[in-house]
């Protein structure tokens, strides 16, 4: 393989991550999307075949912090966690941006970063500061102007430097204080009216309030099942016509358990545990963990990219030898 030949690796999309979400968005049926914490997560689930990711706010906090979902994570460590799950997966990332980080003003810079994160889309919610995970008692909603200059900000900033950045926009106040279905409907409404490419209504409790939500909310609807929040199949999600619909923090809950269980499993059996992991997962499609993380294609690089004596360092060495 010689440089001008680059592997597969190393091609660029033809088109960007945010059109390729438009497009999918366009396709007539319910968008199915996972939730991931990290690159890692977000691998697993485009491995597997999903056209689009997740990153989950919540899985975020406890993933990167330890912490729950109530305003510890920063735009900062939101937006590295984003950049890093956009630059680990092809397919488009759908992000959770909280409320913005502050009014009106700092949203712009919210969204301007994170189109510069590389990820597809963003969602906005209309919680007051600290905010906390929708499906968390307490929440509390900000003024209905307030919100809705917001997303007249974020829309602005979007056409500015990318058109086709996906915005969607969520309301909290079904189950805040004060709040009501009512007011939620209401609210996304005008967010889509302000510019919001999807409206999401956080938290409902019934199905009945979903089959609301997807008759009055007057543009493509936002669903997170997860939470208070009722279950439906694929084809019940298509009959409904939701736009898109996620299970935030499924994958979140799987590497939870199983790493709770291997680390009993090392407690009471002490590093033979290791062996018996290794056993088990030995033809498991991620069980070699050097193979998925990548080093094959590393491998290809480097004999695309550098001096064929490089590749001499293979030679007469230990370990895993990626597959040329």
């Amino acid at each position: 393989m010689t440089a001008a030949n680059p592997p597969d690796t190393a091609a660029a999309p033809a088109v960007r991550a945010t059109t390729r979400l438009r497009q999918l968005l366009a396709g007539g049926r319910t968008v199915f999307v996972p939730g991931c914490f990290n690159a890692v997560s977000a691998r697993v689930i485009e491995m597997t075949g999903f056209p689009a990711v997740y990153m989950t706010g919540y899985g975020t906090s406890v993933a990167q912090l330890g912490m729950p979902d109530v305003g510890f994570a920063t735009m900062t460590e939101m937006h590295t966690n984003a950049r890093w799950i956009a630059n680990a997966v092809s397919i488009p990332v759908i992000a959770d941006a909280d409320n913005g980080y502050g009014n009106a003003v700092n949203v712009t810079r919210t969204v301007r970063e994170y189109i510069q994160t590389g990820v597809a889309a963003i969602h906005l919610e209309d919680q007051s500061l600290p905010k906390r995970c929708g499906h968390v008692a307490g929440r509390q909603v900000i003024p209905l102007a307030e919100a809705v200059g917001k997303i007249r900000a974020a829309d602005a900033v979007r056409r500015q430097v990318d058109p086709d950045f996906v915005l969607i926009a969520r309301s909290d106040a079904r189950g805040a204080v004060g709040g009501s279905l009512d007011d939620a409907i209401a609210r996304v409404n005008a967010y889509l009216d302000a510019g919001a490419d999807l409206g999401f209504v956080e938290g409902p409790t019934s199905v009945a309030e979903v089959e609301r939500i997807c008759r009055e909310v007057r543009g493509p609807v936002f669903y997170n099942m997860t939470g208070v929040s009722p279950r439906f199949t694929l084809q019940q999600m298509n009959d409904y016509g939701m736009a898109m619909t996620i299970t935030a923090n499924t994958m979140l809950r799987a590497a939870l358990t199983a790493m709770y269980d291997v680390a009993v499993a090392m407690r009471d059996d002490g590093p033979m545990a290791e062996a018996a992991l290794m056993e088990r997962i030995a033809s498991h499609p991620v069980g070699d963990l050097h193979k998925f993380s990548g080093l094959d294609a590393i491998r290809k690089l480097e004999e695309a990219y550098m001096p064929a004596e490089e590749l001499a360092k293979y030679e007469g060495t230990i370990g895993y030898r990626p597959k040329a």
